[in-house]
């Protein structure tokens, strides 16, 4: 049987590679994978979180909150993302085409990504400097997973029912975790 050696590929590559790409692909140290489509609860829980933080947003703050297509750009360019929804609060943060300095970051998680988004995406996102909240929605219940940064390198874990109201470290904002089920039966 014959091997071939594959090289990683580098971050210009995948930029040319994603630029030309009809769907999207995240990209993890030289090697991307292709995302998988979102159903309509997915879709559902993505906009009320987007529009809950772009309403509060709106209010004199000068963050921006972008959904499901805009990349997100970690460790140098080893890492992109596309979070499903991200707030950016730091006006130097202005590439049109990534973003590097989230405030908060969301991931509304299925089955199929449950793991990477507790595993793999926790880990990186817990190291960027201007984050002060990640948050993974489960898709299958009325839940949420909620990491704000107390300090420093310091996290504070909480796991959010229904009736449970998130308050936002970013944003005057709070809404109850229900509030994000918005027009879904559960």
């Amino acid at each position: 049987m014959a091997s071939t050696l594959v090289k990683p590929l580098t971050e210009r590559d995948y930029l040319a590679r994603e630029d030309a790409a009809l769907d999207k692909h995240e990209f993890v140290h030289g090697s991307i994978h292709a995302m998988a489509g979102a159903t309509e609860r997915h879709n559902t829980i993505t906009l009320n979180l987007a529009v809950a933080y772009h309403t509060a947003a709106r209010r004199g703050q000068h963050c921006r909150p972008f959904m499901g297509d805009m990349r997100l750009r970690l460790e140098g360019g080893n890492l992109y993302y596309y979070p499903d929804v991200m707030l950016v609060c730091n006006p130097q943060d202005d590439d049109p085409m990534f973003k590097s300095l989230p405030c908060m970051l969301a991931e509304v998680s299925s089955p199929g990504t449950e793991g990477i988004d507790r595993r793999e995406k926790l880990a990186a996102y817990l190291k960027i400097a201007s984050l002060r909240e990640y948050l993974i929605v489960s898709q299958e219940q009325i839940a949420v997973d909620l990491y704000q940064r107390t300090s420093g390198a310091d996290w504070l874990h909480s796991e959010l029912g229904p009736d449970q109201v998130l308050n936002s470290a970013c944003l005057p904002l709070s809404l109850t975790v229900r509030e994000l089920y918005a027009g879904l039966t559960v």
